[in-house]
């Protein structure tokens, strides 16, 4: 089942707000929280949206969920819950908003709608997609089973709703290996990103069954690349996404999810350090941690990038676009998220 978008009234004529005296009085004080990472020329562009928009979400009694990978005005600007797909979601669920403007990809807007069917829930650009959650399908799945029907089907929670309702539990890139070895099989299909199934099978005996689907954004790395940043940056920390190459984790000092990626910088406070994932994750940390020193490959999410302040406004304005997911879709797709939960 495709990500169903309900176009809602069409858009007024954009008047996008100006920087004024009474702007600057209500929301320069949320300056501070990221003027290490963006320069003070750009703040009065950025200024009238988030005023406009924390005014919004007040009148619409909405929240805004916003990724890692999100910029940090939107970030630390408009955002009222930050962090990893999942953690997003369930955070949202536990609100008493009515609307969720959902500040990343399509595939974390269905996730968001699975666990708050009763809320409304918008994503600000419909072309916000996914490289590695449209590399699979139900299809995909069905064809997967006839050819290993002994093995269950765990499926990354960076997926569609359609395709985590055909498999028989999720997973999250922290709790990957915990899930596939609480089913007792010998061996499992891992679908779809096949870097992270052979990080997986690195640290499990049991047998997986990969995917060529990859992250477009964490595939660009290489181990060469690395070792060149460790050769002209002494003393360099290396922190990785487990969605890289195998080479890239080879030559990292540390794998995880972004949120523990995040917490290796705020708990060990490398003088030094390289995160090997989407680049704006470093902008965001490097705001909160000022002591430690960034060196930055800047390797953009162009899907996560459709999303920005003016769009988060309409979506607000326009209470569009609104995204659905067929009833029998969510219920067979909460099944395979409820069982991870119980399982981790």
């Amino acid at each position: 089942m495709a990500l169903e978008v309900q176009p809602g009234d069409s858009a007024p004529a954009d008047t996008a707000p100006t920087y004024t005296a009474e702007v600057a009085e209500r929301v320069d004080h949320l300056y501070d929280r990221m003027k290490s990472v963006i320069p003070p020329f750009e703040w009065p562009a950025y200024a009238p949206e988030i005023d406009a928009i924390l005014r919004l979400k007040r009148e619409r009694n909405a929240v805004v969920l916003a990724h890692n990978y999100q910029t940090p005005e939107i970030f630390y600007g408009v955002a009222d819950i930050v962090g990893d797909s999942l953690a997003l979601a369930r955070k949202a669920a536990e609100t008493e908003a009515d609307v969720i403007v959902q500040a990343g990809v399509h595939f974390m807007a269905e996730t968001a709608k699975l666990l708050s069917p009763d809320k409304t829930v918008l994503i600000p650009d419909v072309r916000a997609g996914c490289s590695l959650a449209e590399s699979i399908t139900p299809e995909d799945i069905a064809l997967l089973r006839q050819r290993y029907p002994d093995a269950p089907v765990v499926t990354y929670v960076n997926t569609s709703a359609a395709v985590k309702a055909a498999s028989d539990i999720c997973c999250t890139s922290s709790n990957a290996v915990t899930i596939v070895e609480s089913l007792g099989a010998e061996r499992v299909i891992f679908l779809p990103d096949e870097y992270l199934g052979k990080h997986v099978a690195r640290q499990t005996d049991v047998e997986i069954i990969t995917w060529k689907g990859h992250c477009e954004v964490h595939e660009r790395f290489t181990g060469q690349e690395i070792a060149n940043y460790r050769e002209n940056h002494a003393g360099l920390q290396v922190i990785a996404h487990p969605e890289c190459p195998p080479d890239v984790l080879d030559a990292a000092d540390f794998v995880g999810s972004t949120s523990q990626m995040i917490g290796y910088v705020r708990d060990r406070r490398p003088d030094r350090v390289l995160m090997v994932t989407e680049c704006s994750m470093s902008d965001n940390v490097a705001a909160e941690v000022s002591d430690v020193e960034f060196v930055r490959p800047c390797n953009l999410c162009p899907h996560m990038k459709r999303i920005t302040l003016p769009k988060i406004r309409q979506s607000l304005e326009t209470l569009s676009p609104e995204v659905t997911v067929d009833p029998g879709v969510a219920a067979d797709a909460r099944r395979a998220v409820d069982r991870m939960l119980a399982a981790s």
